[in-house]
């Protein structure tokens, strides 16, 4: 049987799956996580959104929490108790991965690729993918699974949700050459298409209406699809008027993003400063 086939038989078992067999298979999926070889989402142009989650992977890495011992994993004089099979990930010299000094922690069965930059404090959990060339600024998370093209650009304190359950869920999705905007926040499954811009302060989820000034359109998730940012699109927290009860005698209005525009010439020169600290 394949690992996938092995990983599915040993969920459907669930507390009743052999430990051993299920530590293994963990191990092994971790393994190949951590290289880049299998992703718990990946690029599929047949689908709606251009993603296709891999839901055995999900199962895997549920069967590596469930079947994990608490072990005393302190180090440093710092004091810490976690699962035994979610080890922190091993990196080298050789993996060209840049980790600039103080308190950033990356779990095995990430994927970091070649050139990644991460500056402290910052995380990156289990399941997840980050693409060559990208950086993970200082007090950003990229949570369980979620996946992060190349050259992307995560600004300080930008969080990225990490979506393991359900397991047929997308997980948060960054294409290529996005810039992320610091203190922003991506949740519930949203996927960000390439080359566009989120703007400090932004949130988005799942859930989230967003306003696209340039087309007169609002975007709204398709019914058991996540919410999708166009390619190029730049998007900037905005407002909109409460229009019912009393929240319009109150004069309220609510957060919303709005796409002000499509990347262009004089957007693209604003990015590529970036490209001086790396």
């Amino acid at each position: 049987m394949t690992l996938k086939d092995v990983i599915e038989q040993l969920f459907a078992a669930g507390a009743n799956a052999d430990k051993a067999e299920a530590r293994e298979a963990w191990r092994q999926l971790r393994e190949r996580l951590g290289a880049g070889d299998v992703r718990s989402a990946e690029p599929d142009a047949s689908t709606p959104t251009g993603w296709r989650v891999n839901t055995w992977v999900k199962q895997g890495i549920l069967l590596g929490i469930r079947f994990g011992d608490l072990s005393d994993m302190s180090s440093g004089g710092f004091f810490y108790f976690d699962k035994d099979t979610m080890p922190l990930k091993p990196l080298g010299l050789g993996t060209g991965v840049r980790i600039v000094p103080g308190g950033s922690a990356i779990r095995d069965g990430a994927h970091l690729a070649k050139g990644v930059i991460c500056i402290p404090p910052m995380y990156v959990n289990v399941g997840a993918y980050v693409g060559e060339g990208s950086m993970v600024d200082s007090h950003a998370l990229v949570g369980s699974c979620a996946q992060i093209g190349a050259r992307v650009h995560l600004s300080a304190a930008a969080q990225i949700g990490g979506v393991i359950e359900p397991v047929g869920a997308m997980p948060v999705i960054i294409e290529d050459d996005v810039l992320v905007g610091g203190n922003t926040g991506i949740y519930e499954g949203a996927v960000v298409k390439r080359r566009a811009v989120i703007a400090a302060g932004v949130i988005l989820t799942g859930s989230t209406p967003v306003y696209d000034l340039p087309n007169g359109r609002i975007l709204k998730p398709e019914p058991g699809q996540p919410l999708v940012i166009p390619e190029g699109a730049v998007v900037v927290p905005g407002a909109r008027s409460v229009s019912v009860g009393a929240g319009k005698d109150w004069g309220l209005s609510l957060a919303t993003p709005v796409i002000v525009k499509y990347r262009d010439d004089k957007t693209d020169t604003r990015t590529e400063l970036e490209q001086w600290i790396r």
